[in-house]
């Protein structure tokens, strides 16, 4: 899952506008640096990558500490990282042909045991961000599963092989200097592991936004994410009561969690069965 995205203006080819907390300020003042994103020189094989690390190594210098930066020499290039990227053939899927390779039915019977089971966890929530259940329990099922299936990838390594990687090197660049930055500040360690894509937790946050949006705790811990995520949704606008619909006040906010249109109308469509039980 590609998702919840920041940037400096000229270090990434796209992304979703969103509101940098004061927690990636630091980052995102490193990535403006003149030179010190995307200087590296990127590939597409992974004959390269051991001369880009050196040569990201040296760019990064002084900006990360030098035990963070020989985790990141350490790191291998992750040919199952790749596959995926250039396999998301699902976002390609008609809305029903999404819900149902994707289980939507069973997500949303889950979701609604879980919202009974843990009532006092989203009463909390939604008094907090303004966030009701259902569309936190639609992106946590989608997304792992609720929490079954992280990933067991090593998360520095398949983001410095996509930052390496030409198709998007701006745009994990920036993540990868996320990455490292939590490294430093012990949220990560260079064993942490998750999917292939360099995402985290029972909700997947990519790391820019574990910086932007994490609510201080661990996102392996059910609880944390979903905070985490229901932060991330009223940071991109979500407004407490209104509807989360395609065209409703909200729906921009789940635009801004992912960027294809079929997960967005399903987590859409199973939040509200979720919520409207």
């Amino acid at each position: 899952m590609m998702t919840h995205r920041q940037r400096c203006p000229r270090a990434v080819s796209y992304t979703i506008a969103a509101r940098v907390s004061l927690a990636a300020a630091s980052v995102a003042a490193l990535l403006c640096v003149p030179g010190a994103a995307a200087a590296a020189q990127c590939g597409d094989t992974a004959a390269g990558f051991e001369a880009w690390k050196k040569e990201f190594a040296d760019e990064a210098r002084g900006r990360v500490s030098a035990s963070t930066l020989a985790a990141l020499m350490a790191t291998s290039y992750s040919t199952a990282t790749i596959s995926a990227d250039r396999g998301q053939k699902s976002f390609r899927l008609s809305l029903d042909q999404f819900l149902a390779k994707r289980g939507g039915s069973v997500i949303a019977a889950r979701g609604r045991a879980l919202k009974r089971s843990n009532a006092a966890l989203f009463a909390s929530i939604e008094q907090r961000y303004g966030v009701p259940p259902g569309p936190l329990l639609a992106i946590w099922g989608m997304e792992t599963g609720f929490g079954a299936s992280r990933g067991n990838v090593n998360t520095l390594s398949a983001v410095a092989t996509l930052a390496y990687d030409c198709r998007r090197s701006a745009y994990f660049t920036d993540q990868l200097y996320a990455a490292l930055t939590l490294i430093d500040r012990g949220v990560f360690s260079p064993s942490t592991r998750g999917s292939m894509h360099g995402e985290v937790g029972h909700t997947q946050f990519l790391p820019r936004s574990v910086l932007s949006y994490g609510t201080g705790g661990d996102l392996d811990n059910s609880a944390n994410a979903l905070s985490a995520t229901a932060n991330f949704l009223k940071a991109h606008g979500w407004r407490a009561g209104a509807g989360y619909q395609p065209g409703e006040a909200n729906f921009g906010a789940l635009q801004a969690w992912n960027a294809a249109s079929v997960y967005q109308q399903a987590i859409a469509l199973i939040g509200r069965q979720i919520d409207e039980e």
